[in-house]
Formats: structure tokens, C-alpha cells, sequence
């Protein structure tokens, strides 16, 4: 490879390190191409974008980033795939799926919400992060319910001084 496609290939990488707020290390190195496949069409569907890199220009492409990430270039070695996302936890929820009926991709790390993750014992703790929607969601929820219970006392009370008045007004 010359050093003008290196370069192209860094440029490019770390511009989709930038551009993501997500990113997963996987090592899929044991599946065969029918499995590979599978596992970018399963990554299509939950829009992440799966590339298959070398660990020497992804390295170079990290430090060039924006991100700090410095604890992830301890698991570049061997066969390294990129996994990229918006959602935190699409790539962790994807990969616990797959590996019910295959022992790949195996989890190298994780950068989520400005966070390294290193080892595959972190995979159930990613899958647990909650997506900014999910989040938003429960907030909101939160946020409501004072304000139902307030509308609710309001209204009822509103009716207690209606019979109030009602029974004094009907005394005279």
C-alpha cells in the first residue's frame, strides 16, 4: 500500500471518528464470509456502519481525532472492525444478539458518551446505556407526573368549593 492510500485511509478514518459520537472495536476474525455477511446486513438494518481496519492506521487515525481514546490502543492487535453509530447501544444490543448462535464478534472496546470501555465483560454494561430518546423519554415522564397530581388536587378542589358555595348559597 502506498503511503498516499495510508494517508487517504487515516483522513478518512478519523474524519468518521469525529462525525460519530459512538464507536465499537470488535474482532470478528473467526466468522466465515456467510457469517460476515450476515453480521453487516444486521448492522445495515440498525444503521451502523461496520469497517474492517488495519490497527496501525486506525491508531494513527485516533490520535489524530478529536477524541480521548488513549486507553483503546492497548486492544489493537489482531483482526479489528470498526463499529460505528449514533445509538450508544444498537452495537452491544447487535452483538449479544449474534453471538446467541456464533462465538464472534468478540467486544475489544468501546468509546460511548465520551467513555472507554475496554474487555467483553463490559458488553451487558453497554447494552444497559440508555439511547438519548429512551432518555428524553423517561424525562418527560418524570416531569409530567407533578403536574398531573397538581392538575388533579386543582380540579378536585375545585369542586369541593363549588359544593361549598352551592350548599351555602342554598342555605338562605
Amino acid at each position: 500500500m502506498k503511503r498516499s492510500e495510508k494517508y487517504e485511509i487515516i483522513s478518512s478514518l478519523t474524519e468518521q471518528i469525529n462525525l460519530s459520537t459512538h464507536f465499537y472495536l470488535t474482532d470478528i476474525e473467526g466468522l466465515n464470509a456467510d457469517k460476515t455477511s450476515n453480521l453487516r446486513r444486521l448492522c445495515n438494518k440498525q444503521q451502523v456502519e461496520l469497517v474492517v481496519v488495519k490497527n496501525t492506521l486506525l491508531r494513527k487515525a485516533l490520535e489524530a481525532s478529536n477524541k480521548n481514546a488513549e486507553e483503546l490502543y492497548d486492544v489493537l492487535k489482531g483482526n479489528t472492525s470498526v463499529m460505528f453509530c449514533e445509538n450508544a447501544n444498537t452495537p452491544a444490543k447487535l452483538i449479544k444478539d449474534f453471538k446467541k448462535k456464533n462465538k464472534m464478534p468478540i467486544l475489544k472496546g468501546a468509546y460511548v458518551q465520551e467513555s472507554v470501555y475496554v474487555g467483553e465483560n463490559q458488553l451487558d454494561v453497554l447494552v444497559s446505556i440508555k439511547s438519548k430518546n429512551e432518555l428524553l423519554g423517561e424525562v418527560i415522564g418524570l416531569l409530567q407526573s407533578p403536574i398531573k397530581n397538581v392538575l388533579g388536587g386543582l380540579q378536585s378542589g375545585g369542586n369541593i368549593i363549588h359544593g361549598v358555595l352551592k350548599t351555602l348559597g342554598e342555605r338562605e
